[in-house]
């Protein structure tokens, strides 16, 4: 049963009870069974405009989601996989090409480390200089 049909129950049930509308606590009665009407339908209309809301901000979020498509659509293809971190990642510059590169730890302490931009291999020293690049 929704709210308004409640009301309108209760207000039929006071008004089946044949009351004197001359006494006070009738009066009163009469007063909250009024009250408890209005706000029922001041209830209602409210549902019904949430619910159009709820419907017009579905379309927004679905015109949106249609805008980000036409938007980002070229940058989907570009971006690149996430690189999966098991531990600690070390940025390193290349002395070559002075392109920056991440590697985990392992990497960093194998005696093959080479630039994936430019593919010149090199050392690092591990207290922070780097002692120079090995030959081929």
């Amino acid at each position: 049963m929704k709210l308004t049909e409640k009301a309108a129950y209760i207000k039929g049930l006071m008004e089946g009870l044949e009351l004197d509308g001359d006494k006070k606590e009738v009066k009163v009665i009469k007063a909250l069974v009024d009250l408890v009407d209005d706000l029922a339908l001041t209830v209602s209309d409210l549902d019904e405009d949430l619910d159009q809301v709820y419907d017009e901000l579905d379309a927004i979020d679905e015109d949106l989601t249609d805008v980000e498509d036409a938007v980002f659509e070229d940058v989907d293809d570009e971006e690149e996989e996430p690189i999966e971190e098991d531990g600690d990642m070390y940025e390193i510059t290349c002395p070559a090409c002075g392109e920056t590169v991440c590697v985990d730890e392992d990497t960093l302490m194998s005696d093959n480390l080479s630039c994936p931009a430019c593919g010149e291999k090199f050392e690092i020293d591990l207290d922070g200089e780097e002692e120079g690049k090995d030959e081929e």
